[in-house]
C-alpha cells in the first residue's frame, strides 16, 4: 500500500489549484530535469548489445548497458502487456504532476496501486535512462518484468480489474509462464548476443587466477601410480627401464587437462605449443598452472583419477567411470551397466 503523508496531501492540493497548462509545463520541466541530471552525472550509459525477447507471439526490445545492467524498455513492456491506452498515459502524466515520480505506463491504472509494494517502487521501478544508438530511451532493470506480471495477476485474483483490463492480465500470465522456464537475465543475454561476450569475460577472469603469469620451475606433479594404472588398464607391460609410450601425452590431455575448467587446455596449448620439428612440447603443461589455484586443483584431480583407476578392471570400464564422475557438457549420465 502507498503511504499517505502530509507532504503528499499537500502536493495533491497544490496540483488541484494548477491549470492544465501549468501542470503540463511542470511535468515537462521535471522530465527535462531528469535528463539533465543524468547527463551531468557523467552522461547516459550506452547500450552495447541490443536485441528482442521472443516470448510466444510477443516481442520485447531489450539491451545490455556498458556497465553490465540488463534493461527492457518501458515501451517494450507496455506493448507486450497491451497497456498503451490513452487513460494510462494520462494517469502517468497526472502522477508526475502530483508526485514527481510517475509509475510507468504499464502500471499506471489506479486498480494496480494497492498491489505495488514500496520496495518495488523504490527498486526495480526506478527508471533507467540510456542511449541505444538512435536516441535516449527510458527502461527498467530486466528483473522488473516478472514483478510487473505479478502485480497484474494479483490484481486480477483480487477482482480489482475492469473487464477491459483482463486481457493485459492474460498477457502477464503468458509472460510469467515463459519466464518460469528460464531466467530473464539469461533471456536478455541470449537475445542481445551478450552471452558470448559474458562467457569470454568469465573465461579471462578464470584464466587470470588459474594460470601463472610466469612459467614455474619443473617439479614432479604426476606420481608413478598414475602412469602404472594407465599401463595396467591398457594391458601394457610396465617399462621398468625403457621409455614410456608417447601416447601418454594424448591420454593425459584427455583425462586430466581436458577435465580441468573449460578453456584451460586451449590456453595451455597456446602458451606451450608443439615444436614442429620434434613434435614435442618444450615444457610441461603443469608448469603454467598457478601455485595457489591451478596446481592444487590438478593435484586433487589426479588423486580422484587414481582412485577411479584402482576400482576399474579395464580401460573401457575406467572410461565409463570417468564419464560418470566428470561428464562433459551435454553428456548423458549412464543408468545401469553390467560392467560397473
Amino acid at each position: 500500500m502507498t503511504r499517505t503523508t502530509k507532504q503528499s496531501l499537500g502536493g495533491k492540493a497544490r496540483a488541484e489549484r494548477l491549470s492544465e497548462s501549468e501542470r503540463s509545463s511542470i511535468a515537462s520541466v521535471a522530465a527535462k530535469a531528469r535528463w539533465i541530471k543524468e547527463e551531468e552525472g557523467g552522461g547516459l550509459p550506452k547500450a552495447t548489445h541490443r536485441g528482442e525477447l521472443k516470448i510466444g507471439d510477443l516481442s520485447i526490445p531489450c539491451a545490455v548497458l556498458e556497465d553490465g545492467r540488463r534493461v527492457i524498455s518501458e515501451h517494450g513492456i507496455t506493448t507486450a502487456l497491451g497497456s498503451r491506452s490513452g487513460a494510462s498515459k494520462r494517469k502517468k502524466k497526472k502522477n508526475a504532476e502530483i508526485e514527481g515520480a510517475p509509475l510507468p505506463i504499464f502500471l499506471a491504472p489506479g486498480q494496480l496501486y494497492a498491489h505495488i509494494s514500496d520496495d518495488l517502487r523504490s527498486g526495480p521501478l526506478q527508471p533507467i535512462f540510456y542511449k541505444d544508438g538512435r536516441g535516449k530511451v527510458v527502461g527498467y532493470t530486466a528483473e522488473v518484468l516478472p514483478a510487473v506480471c505479478d502485480v497484474w495477476l494479483r490484481a486480477r485474483e483480487n477482482g480489482d480489474l475492469q473487464s477491459q483490463q483482463l486481457s493485459r492480465a492474460q498477457n502477464a500470465e503468458i509472460l510469467m509462464r515463459a519466464l518460469a522456464k528460464i531466467g530473464i537475465v539469461a533471456l536478455v543475454d541470449e537475445a542481445t548476443g551478450y552471452q558470448q561476450d559474458r562467457d569470454r569475460d568469465e573465461l579471462h577472469k578464470l584464466l587470470a587466477v588459474y594460470l601463472s603469469e610466469e612459467r614455474l620451475q619443473w617439479a614432479r606433479r604426476f606420481p608413478d601410480e598414475f602412469y602404472k594404472q594407465i599401463y595396467r588398464l591398457k594391458g601394457w607391460p610396465w617399462p621398468n627401464q625403457g621409455k614410456r609410450t608417447p601416447l601418454l601425452g594424448k591420454i593425459t590431455n584427455q583425462i586430466v587437462y581436458d577435465k580441468l575448467p573449460s578453456g584451460v587446455l586451449d590456453e595451455l596449448q597456446s602458451r606451450n605449443p608443439t615444436n614442429p620439428s620434434t613434435k614435442r612440447r618444450q615444457w610441461k603443461h603443469h608448469q603454467f598452472l598457478s601455485e595457489d589455484i591451478g596446481q592444487p586443483d590438478l593435484r586433487d584431480h589426479l588423486l580422484q583419477l587414481i582412485a577411479i583407476m584402482r576400482i576399474s578392471s579395464s580401460w573401457r570400464v575406467f572410461e565409463k567411470h570417468l564419464a560418470a564422475a566428470f561428464p562433459n557438457s551435454g553428456d548423458q549420465m549412464p543408468l545401469l551397466d553390467d560392467e560397473f
